[in-house]
């Protein structure tokens, strides 16, 4: 059991919709990687990606099992409307909103943050190599 986790997470497409990718970043509290996971999604907007990167790290963060977790984003929508400061209009992204609160029920504390793209540079990797694989 690993107390406290942090995890970046990015999603994005290519033409918006598009070919689209998902990936996320598990560090513990000191920074050192524990686990890297990304994901080809198909046709996707990059909201959607968002949300698909935020549920592949969660999913990540049960296997480890973490109890913790503090996500970093660099879409500020998102981290907005997981935080619940933003209201999830689009029905595609409440469905994965759902899935993704049922899933945190299972962790002690979960929050939501937005950084700077630059802050965000693994994932972003991540999820641009996942797009030119396929």
């Amino acid at each position: 059991m690993i107390e406290r986790v942090k995890i970046y997470t990015d999603g994005g497409a290519r033409g918006n919709p598009g070919p689209a990718a998902c990936g996320a970043v598990i560090k513990n509290p000191a920074g050192r990687v524990l686990k890297k996971v990304s994901r080809f999604l198909g046709h996707a907007t990059n909201n959607q990606a968002e949300y698909e990167g935020v549920l592949l790290g969660l999913k990540a963060a049960k296997e480890l099992p973490a109890l913790t977790v503090d996500f970093f984003l660099d879409s500020e929508l998102i981290a907005n409307q997981l935080s619940r400061n933003f209201k999830v209009k689009d029905l595609a992204l409440q469905s994965l909103f759902v899935k993704i609160w049922n899933l945190s029920l299972g962790f002690k504390k979960i929050k939501y943050h937005h950084i700077p793209r630059e802050e965000n540079k693994e994932a972003d990797w991540l999820v641009n190599q996942e797009l030119d694989r396929h």
